[in-house]
């Protein structure tokens, strides 16, 4: 069978009967069987993906299927499934069982999509290589040294694999937009509160938003008009109209651009990512956008506010992982205090313990005000210049990464080298606005991909998404 790249082509040959939903299904388990080195799945959920294949078959045989059969999709292992396991990657949650599903799930299983396991990712959805899962590394499907970004680098090595077409994922700082840049794929990370957190593990709970990965804007565009939407289960969703983001304009307007120059002139950006941003600023303006550098001065904070604020909100919500109601318990606790230090000691890793220890300080007295309370103010005036900023731009363009994928293990030394991964990408979740991640580009000397991000204003996801899909056409045309 041929890899399908979208799910219009996918309904179009189970339509003419060149496909059924069975065939469809083997295709991508027999995908998953031929890529089980890259340690990209964590559960296959094998014989029950096959009965519900069966299923929807029989509902698209009646006219009665919904909107997303034909669609297969992983996800990432922080995202509650009903009666199925999730560990978020750790130890600490080895063996748990969902009572509930997200919210998310729900309203994609009720459009006939079909999940076929659950993936790897960085535990508690910290880190930015995936080397930080419990479970071992996944390995980056175009080269296998090479890492596949995190936290959601088992979803985007997904349908990079063509394991699925599309994956879910979580962002806090670039969680979805790193590794799919990496991995040449598209990523997605909503408008704050666009998306129910409801059966997200939480990290960084003002930060978090759950987005798709895939290998076309159309796909992305329709799971994130599905899954969007106010849920009573999370007081921050948003009851803002949801538009129809899968029907793109035909003719899209022009736009006005900004691109960061700040992030152009980053001493870390690796030449070639920079003159493929210039080219693509050229592009634009021959497109008709009317393209102009923007000044965002507090770009060196941004790192430090975030790590600063995500960690002290991590410190929070993992101390629910105590050993006593639930997950992992040391065997040699002997007693209350005992139960809590071995466990949590045991069963979090290190870059996890690392980001409680740091959340911890930066909230203790004495440090408060000094930290936590700072990263706020700074917090506050970042978003204030960003909606600035888009009082006169439609969207800002920055590359996603500084570089490409780098090699496993060149950063798990430094700590501060693998957070500055994030530079370009933790700005939409200090401001909470969209973003996007497109895979445009491909390193001459390495062969890796890298992606180009476009932001928009909050719940404006409908023009960043016409505008992407009419840009991703434009490129693919001109291959």
């Amino acid at each position: 069978m041929n890899s399908y790249r979208s799910l219009e082509a996918i309904q179009s040959d189970l339509s003419a009967e060149i496909i059924d939903m069975p065939s469809l299904v083997n295709h991508y388990l027999q995908r998953i069987e031929e890529t089980v080195d890259l340690n990209i799945f964590l559960e296959v959920f094998k014989s029950e993906i096959l009965d519900k294949a069966a299923a929807v078959q029989s509902k698209i045989k009646a006219g009665n299927a919904g909107k997303l059969a034909g669609m297969v999709i992983a996800i990432k292992d922080n995202i509650c499934y009903k009666d199925h396991k999730i560990s978020a990657s750790s130890k600490i949650l080895k063996d748990f069982e969902s009572l509930y599903s997200a919210t998310a799930i729900n309203r994609l299983l009720a459009e006939d999509a079909l999940i076929i396991g659950r993936v790897n990712c960085d535990e508690f959805a910290m880190g930015g290589s995936n080397e930080n899962s419990a479970y071992g590394p996944v390995k980056n499907p175009v080269n296998k040294d090479y890492v596949p970004g995190g936290s959601s680098g088992g979803s985007a090595a997904a349908v990079a694999a063509d394991c699925c077409l599309v994956a879910l994922g979580s962002d806090t700082g670039g969680s979805i937009r790193q590794p799919a840049s990496f991995c040449g794929v598209v990523g997605i990370k909503p408008t704050y509160g666009r998306i129910s957190r409801h059966g997200l593990i939480a990290f960084a709970s003002s930060f978090d938003q759950i987005g798709p990965l895939s290998q076309s804007v159309s796909d992305a565009a329709l799971v994130l008009e599905i899954m969007a939407g106010k849920d009573s289960m999370d007081t921050t969703s948003s009851s803002q109209k949801v538009d129809a983001y899968s029907d793109f304009s035909e003719n899209p307007k022009p736009l006005k651009i900004g691109f960061i120059q700040e992030c152009l002139d980053s001493k870390s950006l690796d030449p070639e990512v920079k003159e493929s941003q210039l080219k693509l600023i050229e592009q634009l303006r021959a497109e008709g956008h009317t393209v102009d550098p923007v000044r965002l001065e507090e770009l060196d904070y941004l790192v430090p506010t975030y790590y600063v604020l995500t960690t002290a909100e991590a410190s929070s919500n993992l101390s629910r992982y105590d050993g006593i109601h639930y997950g992992y318990r040391s065997s040699a606790a002997t007693d209350i205090e005992s139960t809590y230090l071995k466990s949590r000691t045991e069963g979090f890793g290190k870059e996890v313990k690392r980001r409680i220890m740091l959340g911890s300080f930066v909230l203790s007295a004495g440090y408060y005000d000094a930290y936590y309370g700072k990263a706020q103010k700074v917090r506050r005036l970042i978003k204030e210049k960003t909606e600035s900023l888009f009082e006169d731009y439609d969207l800002l363009l920055s590359p996603t990464t500084p570089a490409t994928a780098f090699k496993f293990g060149a950063n798990m030394d430094d700590p501060i080298k693998m957070y500055l991964e994030d530079i370009f990408t933790v700005h939409a979740n200090l401001v909470g606005t969209p973003a996007i991640s497109l895979p445009l580009f491909k390193h001459s000397k390495s062969g890796l991909p890298f992606g180009a991000q476009f932001m928009s204003a909050a719940f404006n996801e409908k023009l960043l998404l016409d505008f992407s899909h009419n840009l991703m056409n434009i490129v693919a045309l001109k291959a």
